[in-house]
């Protein structure tokens, strides 16, 4: 595969993977609050339907990584984008608690195969072990989905309600995501498969690894993956709020809040130049000290160095969304790749649903001292990495 496609496959798979977050998992922050007025629920029970969507996308992480391993990205991300526009449509036409649940189960299932797990594991089935740089381009554009996302939904909102913007995003998956996904390169086992003879017998595929060391390595990434992603989506719920629990006033809050996302892509581009040629669990280990790092800071310095710890925090985060798609690589090799990070990925989508809520109960009764909360999450996540091992695991060595 040449450079100049290998380049269009991560533009084409970026933009589609921007589209899918803008439309999914940034929609509620926009659009919660119209759709609680209209249909006659609280809030609250707006962002528990998204919380059941985090659920119903951990439980079924699993079957659509093994549908990429099997036909490879562009078939399952090119259904996908249907059931993207679906959700979307139902909740549209939601009039109710029950359409508003069943819209958000629907985003659930397209979450499942829409989002960085699927894309990750697409790029694996394209590119083998060669796939740590694809991987991280593609999160270099999807780092925008929330400065592309908000903004849209916002407007899209304010001149033709929150009915019209989901059935705007809806239109976009048809007539954007799903061209862009179904121009991804066809499988290569599928092109393998169609030019060999059809007497040629099926290569014997190795056994997965199941040693000890295996399952040590699995629980530990999964343990790294569900505090990482707590922490991530707890501060993306309520990164201002507990800056100004800190003494930070309002207006310099949301400066500070706003640096995450640069420094979110300022990580990956160090992940995707200076990084590149070093162990990715090296980086990682960087990365997950940083929000720990720049917690500390803060709450020993105050509100001084608010700056310190939201570029600290989103810079170790823009890495470590990347070692989510190549540390499984480095330590267990191509084989079966989207079927063992969608198992690995499922406690941190159990994490990633209740952060908000139980962050939030934090916040409220400790205030600014729930960051020391954070900070010890950090440090856990910190440690695991630390115990994991640079030898790949058995599988690896036979891909």
């Amino acid at each position: 595969m040449t450079l100049s496609s290998r380049a269009a496959t991560i533009v084409q798979l970026g933009i589609a993977q921007t589209l899918a977050w803008a439309s999914s998992y940034y929609l509620p922050a926009i659009l919660a609050v119209p759709m609680a007025r209209e249909l006659g629920v609280s809030t609250p029970t707006v962002f528990a339907a998204f919380s059941a969507a985090l659920v119903v996308s951990a439980l079924l992480g699993p079957v659509a990584g093994k549908a990429i391993d099997r036909y490879g990205g562009r078939p399952v991300l090119a259904a996908n984008s249907f059931v993207f526009a679906a959700g979307l449509a139902m909740l549209a036409l939601a009039q109710g608690p029950v359409g508003l649940f069943a819209g958000w189960v629907i985003l659930g299932v397209a979450m499942s195969a829409g989002l960085y797990e699927a894309g990750f594991a697409a790029l694996v089935h394209l590119y083998g072990k060669d796939a740590r740089g694809a991987i991280t381009g593609i999160t270099l554009f999807a780092g925008f989905a929330s400065t592309v996302g908000w903004p849209l939904s916002a407007w899209l909102e304010l001149e033709w309600g929150w009915r019209a913007t989901c059935l705007a995003w809806a239109a976009l998956h048809l007539l954007l995501g799903l061209p862009l996904n179904w121009r991804l390169p066809a499988s290569p086992v599928a092109v393998a498969s169609a030019a060999a003879p059809a007497d040629a017998a099926p290569t014997e595929a190795p056994a997965p690894d199941r040693s000890r060391s295996g399952t040590r390595t699995a629980v530990l990434l999964a343990l790294v993956f569900a505090v990482t992603w707590f922490i991530s989506t707890a501060m993306a719920s309520h990164l201002p709020r507990l800056l100004q629990a800190h003494g930070v006033p309002l207006a310099t809050a949301l400066v500070f809040a706003g640096l995450v996302g640069p420094a979110q892509v300022a990580g990956r581009l160090l992940e995707y130049g200076l990084l590149r040629n070093i162990h990715p669990l090296l980086s990682a280990r960087v990365a997950g000290s940083l929000h720990t790092l720049g917690a500390m800071a803060f709450l020993f310095f105050g509100a001084p160095a608010g700056a310190i710890f939201t570029l600290l925090h989103g810079a170790g985060n823009g890495v470590l969304t990347i070692a989510k798609g190549t540390l499984p690589l480095v330590l267990f090799g191509v084989r079966d790749y989207g079927a063992r990070q969608g198992l690995l990925m499922v406690p941190a989508r159990f994490a990633q649903a209740t952060a908000p809520w139980l962050f939030g109960l934090a916040i409220d009764r400790f205030g600014a001292g729930a960051l020391w909360f954070s900070a010890a999450l950090g440090l856990v996540a910190f440690a695991a990495l630390m115990l994991l091992q640079r030898t790949p695991a058995a599988s690896a060595q036979q891909d």
